[in-house]
Formats: structure tokens, C-alpha cells, sequence
């Protein structure tokens, strides 16, 4: 009878620390940081020798070596709103103030949770975003309406893809294709400049940065499977984003003067501060972020786009995403150590779209279709950049994580001495 309560008890934990780790990945966090901080949950519930094995797309865990395991697979990302509760979810165990149960039922009702915002305010959000990346990268009346009704469309093709699975296969070329025409029928009607920048808004909440940063960071970390298998996922995407451009670009026959790299700037200095209230505002929208953290956000954003663009000006693009990456990595963690319950995730992912690694990818892949005789140096540049906010992404992670062991020493140290004290 004991062994079966103790078998019955080990069940649970294991179930426990599967769901738990499943969540953390779905959420977007690394899965190296996933291991180690189960490892940590782990001990907080009796079970020292923890062994852990997370991967993009599920995750096992055995309570010790030798010792069955369970799997829980890991069904699609998390909004950023489930991800304050994950990270909440997590805190309580390691603290030891909420029990077993209670945390399993509240991991397994975690998708079931309903939008903060009302459904049209949510895929509105995505307009907002749009509107927000535009007014940083092509500041221009006539951009700025292409790029609102680009997300429109967004909206309506991610609608359909939901459908059926295989449509959602496509949906990074369908949307890619759709948006294009109708920027460069616009472009070659003479209504806008700067077409291939302009197409990048209201695709980059769907491209594929975040994820192709956190594999190249993943490998740095040790974690070659996950790392790889990101980075190549992350390519592939891409890449249907440039067959969706390139096919809507040849279709139209477009001409390849109106496909460069142009900037426009039809709006003065103030575009770019107002471009970073409104992506905060849409990202609120979207993912359901409480209005309370909302402020947090926005501060790493600033701190992200402010950083970026003095490296940019001092040196390269790759110096600015390089610096931008540490900027966002520490703003996310120092978040974290002032609000010990907000995930730095929450305010660290959105970061990503202003570094728009992916959209940079995507502005070269493209180029190196459509356009000839310029191939390798596009690929060249597009390489360093996200090399660059890799290595920002790493040295920033480092950093963090030594600040976050010295406060830990000083609070315990604090605790101490108030318990010596008292």
C-alpha cells in the first residue's frame, strides 16, 4: 500500500514538472533555461536528482536516473498574458506556496483561458503593430495606410488558415504574396516609395526572428538539437515569406528600381517615439498583456530602440543589433528583479520585433531573389546581423543571469540578517 502511495505521489510530480516545462517552452523560453529552472522546481518538491529533457516540441522528465519518465508534448506557443501566469505558476512552487494540485489544475487550464480584450480589439492589435513598425522603418503617410491594410489582410488570411492545417503551412506565403501585390501595385502606380520595406510591417509579427535568435542561442548553450532544429524551421519560414514576396513581385512584373532598400522619411523626428507607443499599445492588444505591465514593456522597448540606434550610428546595422540585443537582455531581466513576479519574457519577446532580425532576413532573401548581381552581399550583411543579435542575445543572457545570482545573494543575505536580528 505505501509503495503504491509513493508510486501514485511520484506520478504526480513527474506530471507536475512535465506540464510545467511544457508551458515554460511554450512560452518561447529557451530550453536550456527550461532544464535548469525544472531542475530548480524539482528540488523544491523532493526530487534532488531531477533528470530533464526539454525540446521545441515536448518535453520528458524522470524524477532520477534510471526512474520512469513522462512526456508532455508542447501544443503551439502561449499568448504573453498565459506566460505572466506560467511564470507565476513557477515562483509559487519554488517558494512553496502553492500546493501540487492546485498548480496542475491551473497549468491545465492555462489554454482554455479566455482573451483579456475582446477578439476584434485583440486582431486589431495587429494592425496597431503594424502601423507602430511602419512609422520606425518607412515613415510615410502613404506607407503607413499600405501597411494598416496590409495587417487587415493578415488578419483575414490567418482567419482562413485556421481552417486546416495545411493552410496554416502556407499562410507565410499566402500573406507574404498578398501583402506584396498590393504594395507594389501601389508602388508602381506611383502612390508610395520604398515598397519592400513598406511589405515588412505587416508581416513581422509572423516572421520568424525570436525563434531563429533563441535556436542560435539555444546551440551556443549546448542544446544542438533544439538549436538546430529552430534555426533550420526558422529558415524554411523565411524563406516561404521570400517565395510569397518574389512570386508577387514577378507576377506584377515589377521593376527592380522600385524594389531597393529605400528609407523614406515623410514624417519628421517625432515617427519613431510614437512608432514605439504604438507597437506598445498593439502588443497589449494582441497578446493580452495587463495594462499594469504595459509601462515595462514600453521601457525596453525604448531601451532596445534607443540602444540600437546609437550603435547603428556609431558603427554598423550588425553593431546596433548587437548592442540593441544586450540592451534588451538586461532591460528584461532588471524588469524581472524590480517585478519578481513579471516573466522577463513578457517584455523581452517583444523586443525582438524591433530588432526585427527576421524582417532584415526577409528584406535580403528577397533581394537576393528579385534582384541579380548582388546576391552575396545581402547574404553577407543579413548573416552578420543576426549573428550579431545572437552574440548581444548571449553576452546579455550572461550578464543577466550574474546579476540575478548577485541580488539573489543579497536578499538572502538580507534575510539573514533579519531573521539574526528579530
Amino acid at each position: 500500500m505505501t509503495d503504491s502511495c509513493a508510486c501514485g505521489a511520484d506520478r504526480d510530480r513527474r506530471k507536475l514538472l512535465a506540464f510545467l516545462g511544457a508551458a515554460m517552452v511554450a512560452t518561447g523560453q529557451p530550453v536550456d533555461e527550461v532544464e535548469d529552472e525544472l531542475r530548480e522546481v524539482g528540488r523544491r518538491l523532493g526530487a534532488p536528482d531531477v533528470q530533464v529533457a526539454a525540446g521545441p516540441t515536448g518535453v520528458h522528465v524522470g524524477l532520477a536516473s534510471g526512474d520512469p519518465a513522462t512526456f508532455e508534448s508542447v501544443d503551439g506557443r502561449l499568448r504573453l498574458d498565459q506566460a505572466v501566469d506560467v511564470r507565476l505558476i513557477r515562483h509559487l512552487l519554488v517558494t512553496g506556496r502553492i500546493a501540487r494540485e492546485e498548480a496542475l489544475d491551473r497549468l491545465l487550464g492555462l489554454r482554455g483561458k479566455p482573451l483579456r480584450y475582446p477578439a476584434w480589439l485583440a486582431e486589431g492589435g495587429l494592425v496597431v503593430v503594424a502601423v507602430g513598425i511602419c512609422l520606425i522603418l518607412q515613415p510615410g503617410l502613404a506607407n503607413l495606410a499600405a501597411a494598416a491594410l496590409g495587417g487587415v489582410i493578415v488578419i483575414g488570411l490567418s482567419r482562413m488558415a485556421q481552417w486546416h492545417s495545411s493552410l496554416l503551412a502556407l499562410l507565410p506565403t499566402m500573406a507574404a504574396f498578398a501583402v506584396s501585390a498590393l504594395v507594389f501595385a501601389a508602388a508602381a502606380a506611383g502612390l508610395l516609395d520604398g515598397a519592400l520595406r513598406t511589405v515588412l510591417p505587416p508581416l513581422a509579427v509572423l516572421l520568424p526572428g525570436a525563434l531563429m535568435v533563441t535556436g542560435l542561442s539555444e546551440l551556443a548553450a549546448g542544446a544542438m538539437v533544439a538549436g538546430a532544429s529552430r534555426l533550420l524551421y526558422g529558415t524554411v519560414q523565411l524563406l516561404l515569406f521570400a517565395l510569397g514576396v518574389a512570386a508577387a513581385a514577378t507576377l506584377l512584373g515589377t521593376p527592380a528600381q522600385l524594389l531597393g532598400n529605400v528609407r523614406v522619411s515623410g514624417l519628421g523626428w517625432w515617427a519613431a517615439p510614437l512608432g514605439l507607443v504604438v507597437i506598445g499599445v498593439g502588443i497589449t492588444l494582441m497578446e493580452g498583456v495587463p495594462v499594469r505591465l504595459a509601462p515595462w514593456v514600453l521601457g525596453v522597448l525604448a531601451v532596445t530602440f534607443l540602444v540600437q540606434l546609437g550603435g547603428q550610428r556609431l558603427g554598423t546595422p550588425a553593431l546596433g543589433s548587437f548592442l540593441g540585443a544586450i540592451a534588451a537582455s538586461i532591460g528584461a531581466s532588471t524588469a524581472e528583479l524590480v517585478r519578481r513576479q513579471l516573466p522577463r519574457l513578457v517584455v523581452f519577446l517583444p523586443s525582438f520585433w524591433l530588432l526585427v532580425p527576421g524582417s532584415l532576413g526577409l528584406i535580403g532573401v528577397s533581394e537576393v531573389a528579385i534582384l541579380s548581381g548582388e546576391g552575396s552581399t545581402v547574404g553577407f550583411d543579413v548573416v552578420g546581423v543576426v549573428l550579431a543579435i545572437a552574440m548581444g542575445l548571449l553576452v546579455g543572457s550572461a550578464v543577466s543571469r550574474a546579476l540575478r545570482a548577485l541580488v539573489g545573494r543579497l536578499r538572502r543575505r538580507t534575510s539573514s540578517e533579519e531573521d539574526f536580528t528579530s
